[in-house]
């Protein structure tokens, strides 16, 4: 295996699992061979969307499937190009191991002061527990203005952790493409399409900037 990313937050709704996928979605039409680890068992959204897109005759996005431990990901993972791991929608013993086992940890986070100071709280507790600091990320989702875009990216960089360049808008069209079992990337508008892979490029960029 050559790479571990990760997907962890605080709490659910923030778009972690869309990340996950899309990411999963990209790397795979890139030619990785990709392993996507669902950690929320007790909701199985991501084996839930593959199954969806698999049944709707899309290209499937390599290994997709449910694990209890992170360890049990890893093991599983190590003859794919890239393990992406999709944690639960809480900070538990497990977000420590998926976040000290990944090249690079993504804390997707909405505009709100109250997505923001839970995702950065996050990042804290993760550098303080030896996690680096490079290696932690927040990704702004589900945000609607320029405006608090601007407010977000400003409040973020008062804790010197690093946002991602690039942002997931709030649309029914990204909604409506992972009911069908597809990603942010795969709507009907390019457009959208295109905002989308902005922000998972600068996730991939820094995946593998160090090497």
């Amino acid at each position: 295996m050559k790479k571990i990313i990760a997907f962890l937050s605080q709490k659910g709704g923030v778009g972690k699992s869309t990340l996950a996928r899309a990411v999963a979605c990209e790397a795979s039409k890139s030619g990785l061979s990709v392993m996507l680890a669902d950690l929320d068992t007790q909701q199985g959204t991501a084996v839930e969307w593959h199954r969806q897109r698999i049944s709707n005759e899309y290209e499937p996005v390599g290994n997709v499937e449910a694990f209890d431990r992170v360890s049990q990901a890893v093991r599983t993972g190590e003859d794919f190009d890239l393990l992406i791991i999709d944690g639960t929608p809480r900070a538990s013993i497990g977000t420590l191991e998926a976040a000290q086992s990944a090249d690079l940890t993504v804390l997707p986070c909405c505009a709100s002061r109250d997505d923001l100071v839970p995702g950065l709280k996050l990042a804290y507790e993760l550098e303080q527990k030896g996690v680096p600091k490079k290696n932690i990320v927040l990704a702004l989702v589900r945000v609607t203005t320029q405006a608090e875009i601007a407010d977000a990216r400003e409040y973020i960089g008062q804790s010197g952790f690093t946002v991602l360049e690039g942002c997931l808008y709030e649309k029914p069209a990204y909604r409506q493409a992972q009911n069908q079992g597809l990603a942010v990337t795969e709507t009907r508008y390019s457009t959208l399409n295109q905002k989308a892979d902005k922000l998972l490029e600068s996730i991939l960029q820094h995946l593998t900037e160090d090497e």
